[in-house]
């Protein structure tokens, strides 16, 4: 276990935000093996990866498991989410973390390098409304390398199939409820925790700070984020894994 001269378990919090993450979202770690699959289909088994809205570094955490020879670099502007990922990946050289904020036009000068064979990103993304998301897209088209990948993995609501969108979200939060009976955290109980810890609490107030309870974006389709990607300048885009609330979504540059 990675910890601190004050004793914080970094590998605890990891492995803690994840099992509040999979509350929301139980086949999470299906959709982010598909991603690693069609990183090593598209770029393969030694990427130069981007970790865009990185939290705790998740995805960072399975790519390396998976790829040795892969290197990240993580980035976001959650001062507590980036202190568990800097003690989780503490004395790694393959990882760097980078804080900016996705807003700001010159956020992609504070990376250390100018392209990357794959831009990755998971459950982050749709704290964005639709415009400066189509912003961020034409950034990152920068980034990526020709042949390079980008893909995001998060909710991406169809419109048209209100009746459809209804009946899974019961089903789901009725699994959800069942899993609070099981001691389950959710987001509000996972950020109380946080927020008591000696090591976390000054972070997380800062976090607060920034993004106040939770940040309000907005939920596309699938088929927006594939023709938004296209007009950003990939050469292909698609889906390529979804359930019935959440979709992957992969372009080629």
């Amino acid at each position: 276990m990675t910890e601190t001269v004050a004793g914080t378990d970094w590998r605890a919090w990891q492995e803690s935000w994840d099992r509040q993450q999979e509350w929301y979202m139980p086949d999470r770690e299906e959709r982010l093996r598909v991603m690693l699959d069609m990183v090593e289909a598209v770029v393969g088994p030694e990427p130069r990866v981007l970790d865009l809205a990185c939290g705790t570094g998740s995805i960072t955490d399975r790519l390396l498991t998976r790829f040795p020879q892969a290197t990240s670099t993580g980035v976001d502007l959650d001062p507590a989410l980036l202190a568990i990922a800097e003690g989780y990946f503490d004395g790694d050289e393959r990882v760097r973390f980078v804080t900016a904020d996705l807003l700001d036009p010159q956020w992609a000068s504070a990376l250390p390098y100018d392209s990357y064979d794959a831009v990755l990103t998971a459950t982050a993304l749709h704290w964005l409304h639709n415009e400066p998301l189509t912003t961020l897209y034409g950034q990152v088209a920068g980034l990526v390398r020709d042949g390079g990948v980008f893909m995001n993995a998060d909710r991406m609501k169809d419109e048209g199939t209100p009746r459809i969108n209804a009946a899974e979200r019961a089903h789901r939060h009725a699994q959800m409820e069942r899993g609070r009976t099981g001691g389950a955290l959710d987001w509000a109980d996972w950020w109380a925790l946080a927020a008591k810890d000696p090591v976390l609490a000054g972070p997380t107030a800062q976090r607060y700070e920034i993004y106040g309870e939770h940040a309000d974006g907005a939920t596309p389709s699938a088929e927006w984020h594939a023709r938004t990607l296209r007009e950003a300048g990939f050469a292909e885009a698609r889906t390529v894994w979804r359930s019935p609330s959440d979709a992957l979504v992969l372009a080629v540059k």
